[in-house]
């Protein structure tokens, strides 16, 4: 009962790897090869993102107020507000599937500074991922339709056993709006003086909590309840870094770090409208984790390689495609 639980919700997850994307061994592994299993897995559907295909545009802005400042010299941590372009989805490669509460969802986020640089970040509503590698990842998207290739999966992959249970035991909350969103992957701040910082961050928001119900009625009720909250105010998130230790693991994403590390307040994020990706300006953004301004670089983590390189895999793809209507209105 335990590994079906596990399996149930690594379906759920599956999409988690987010704006997935990287190369291995070329004759082993290509981001072809990583888009290519998620169309067999999720089926064909032109002018989509392969992964996190139904999802919203917003944009808004961030105010930093300095406190990031000691951490590093990216200029979106000084005093100040730049204007962002961000992304709510789900995980998964099926654009017209109906929302649930068990499906993982995501905050994109593209920060547009004034110096021209631009820092993008794709986040999740877990607390780990489910993989540490990209072959785990490609081994778990082979299974995630197959009971017996999952099991043969999880028997190989402790790992990833531990990290299910940790994101299974997480409290969901009623929607986008109070959801709290996490890099899972590590990176590095560096300061003005040089000085590197492991860290990870997270958007935690302003609305308060709410569980997850069970929810009846419209398939695109998580959505929907967005764009009517972002009507009657904008919301907000404050960007919350978390400092590492000596010890803390950077290349293993499955593995949270432990509670009581050193945190920062780095600013606010600001959600002032949210639209369909007809209208929206996020569509054509490929969300690439390592687009990163002077100041903040990857960490030693394989995943975000990964990422990288088959998400640009998968804008290539849809940029060459018939572009159907948005999934929400």
């Amino acid at each position: 009962m335990r590994l079906v639980l596990i399996g149930v919700i690594i379906l759920c997850v599956v999409g988690a790897f987010g704006y997935t994307g990287g190369w291995l061994t070329p004759d082993r592994l290509t981001p072809g090869r990583f888009i290519d299993g998620f169309e067999q897995v999720n089926g064909p559907h032109p002018g989509f993102r392969r992964n996190h295909a139904k999802g919203v545009c917003a944009s808004g802005s961030f105010e930093g107020n300095g406190q990031g400042v000691r951490l590093s010299k990216a200029v979106v941590f000084e005093p100040g507000r730049v204007p962002v372009i961000a992304r709510f989805a789900l995980a998964g490669g099926q654009p017209y599937m109906p929302d649930t509460n068990a499906n993982v969802r995501s905050m994109a986020v593209l920060f547009a500074l004034p110096n021209g640089e631009e820092w993008r970040t794709g986040m999740n509503n877990i607390p780990v991922f489910a993989v540490n590698t990209p072959e785990g990842f490609y081994e778990q998207l082979e299974a995630s339709h197959d009971s017996g290739k999952m099991k043969a999966f999880l028997d190989r992959h402790p790992e990833s056993v531990r990290a299910m249970e940790e994101i299974g035991r997480r409290a969901v909350s009623s929607g986008f709006e109070n959801s709290t969103y996490n890099s899972l992957n590590a990176f590095h701040f560096v300061n003005a003086a040089g000085a590197s910082t492991a860290v990870r961050w997270s958007m935690t928001p302003v609305e308060r909590f709410e569980a997850a119900t069970t929810a009846r009625g419209e398939k695109n009720f998580l959505f929907d309840a967005l764009i009517a909250r972002a009507r009657k105010q904008p919301l907000q998130w404050h960007l919350i870094v978390t400092l590492g230790q000596p010890g803390d693991p950077t290349n293993d994403a499955t593995i949270a770090w432990p509670e009581g590390r050193e945190q920062v307040d780095a600013g606010t994020l600001t959600i002032e409208r949210v639209e369909s990706e007809d209208e929206g300006r996020c569509r054509d953004v490929n969300f690439d984790p390592l687009i990163l301004p002077s100041g903040i670089s990857p960490s030693d983590d394989p995943l975000l390689s990964a990422r990288s390189a088959a998400y640009s895999q998968s804008f290539t793809r849809r940029a060459g495609e018939k572009k159907e209507p948005s999934a929400v209105q």
